[in-house]
């Protein structure tokens, strides 16, 4: 039982620690904010006690001083501090960047001065006291009726209930503000649970001295129901502030993963265009990865850019539209279907020509006649009737637009993988001219 409770102070005090390491580097950096020096020092604060209430380290406190019990006075000390902080967290929390407020300036000034006036208060009670028996587990009720040690008891758990009681109303009362990132209000919730679960540590241990008054015997609250009670609190706390931060974390990293893998068709096909990939490094992060996969796909778009045909792209999105897809579905299946199209033109040019992309081409046609030729001598039936579509206009002197493609490379490497979706429009997009060739 005494080694189990042992091991449970250390394993608040791991959590609390992770917290503080996560924090730190912002806290380091941003010191003049408030609310983070706020956050800092409860997190130490709450190391510490958890540190220093371990008994065995209550006995180490005890054996170097050469005091009896001097550990409980510091422990309290430390109780109180962390009590503070709690409201001093939650007054830089509510003011936001009104911290140089009259009312706000107040409000810390009379935090820090009635909980220093405390702690003070702590070891002139503690030095007047009796307390020659070392006790480390139930110093609470065993010196419960013994005088100034029963109204230092009773001074540190009333000032650790009222922060206590304080903190948990408004940290709820926030946690259901409307137009809270999710992340936040869940780690408002673990910290509301945590600062309501330290009531039950302060419930349990003023019961059993309360019980000790009048001549009963309740100590199990004071030894095995607080010191569960607080080590339950403070891991509900601790994860009250990794939530927000590790949350927010995790999800960008999976976002910023998530649209790496969703660009993997569109990367598929720009390969077939440059006859290489992105740089592949394993230890690169996510970032740098998209970074690189994003870049590969625009440069590859803008060397496949003269092989586009804009009035392909206009038909598809009229095609889309008429088959039902909304807006935005319907531009990206039309760019696929231009993408595609460019893709194959510019493979038959190269087949044509026989050099590389960049070469010498055999005849001085334009590329739009040799995308749409089947041969390298004369336009096919429906290439003439698609030219002289109203449509179909012909290329701009600054060429065909790629604005779409490469803004919108998400939709359209999404399109990609519905390839029945591109098909209909498709052909859809080409069976008006199709037909209209067939008929001449």
């Amino acid at each position: 039982m005494n080694h189990g409770l042992y091991i449970s102070f250390w394993l608040p005090t791991v959590v609390l620690g992770a917290a503080l390491a996560i924090k730190l580097p912002s806290i380091l950096k941003l010191w003049r904010d408030p609310l983070l020096r706020a956050v800092g020092g409860l997190l130490v604060f709450a190391c510490a006690v958890f540190v220093f209430a371990a008994p065995k380290t209550i006995a180490w406190t005890n054996r170097v001083t050469g005091v009896p019990n001097i550990a409980a006075p510091w422990v309290y000390s430390l109780l109180t501090a962390l009590s503070a902080s709690w409201l001093l967290l939650i007054i830089a929390w509510r003011n936001g960047r009104t911290e140089r407020s009259a009312q706000t300036r107040r409000a810390t000034r009379w935090v820090v001065s009635v909980y220093a006036g405390v702690v003070v208060a702590l070891w002139v009670l503690f030095a007047l006291a009796d307390v020659p028996v070392e006790r480390i587990r139930d110093l609470d009720t065993y010196y419960a009726n013994t005088p100034y040690m029963r109204e230092e008891i009773l001074l540190y758990l009333l000032a650790h209930t009222v922060a206590c009681s304080v903190t948990a109303r408004l940290v709820w009362n926030w946690s259901r503000t409307e137009g809270l990132d999710a992340w936040l209000r869940w780690g408002l919730r673990f910290l509301g649970a945590g600062y309501v679960t330290n009531l039950v540590f302060s419930a349990a241990k003023l019961t059993a001295v309360a019980a000790r008054w009048t001549g009963h015997d309740l100590d199990w609250l004071n030894t095995n129901i607080a010191p569960s009670a607080a080590c339950i609190a403070a891991t509900l706390v601790a994860i009250g502030f990794i939530v927000p931060h590790a949350g927010q974390y995790l999800q960008e990293r999976w976002r910023v993963r998530r649209r790496h893998r969703s660009l993997k068709p569109l990367s598929r096909l720009m390969r077939t265009v440059t006859g290489g990939r992105e740089p592949f490094d394993l230890r690169a992060a996510p970032e740098l990865r998209l970074i690189r996969r994003e870049t590969f796909i625009r440069d590859a778009l803008l060397q496949l850019a003269r092989h586009l045909d804009d009035g392909l792209r206009a038909r598809s999105y009229d095609a889309a539209v008429a088959l039902g897809f909304e807006r935005g579905r319907a531009q990206a299946l039309a760019a696929g279907v231009a993408l595609l199209d460019a893709v194959e033109a510019r493979e038959r040019s190269q087949r044509r020509a026989g050099t590389p992309e960049g070469g010498t081409p055999e005849a001085p046609k334009s590329p739009r006649t040799e995308a749409r030729t089947g041969s390298p001598t004369a336009p096919s039936p429906t290439t003439a009737s698609l030219a002289a579509s109203p449509a179909s206009p012909a290329p701009s002197s600054s060429g065909p637009d790629t604005t779409y493609l490469l803004r919108e490379i998400q939709a359209v490497s999404r399109v990609l993988r519905q390839p029945v979706d591109l098909q209909a429009v498709r052909a859809r997009a080409t069976a008006p001219a199709e037909s209209m060739s067939t008929h001449e």
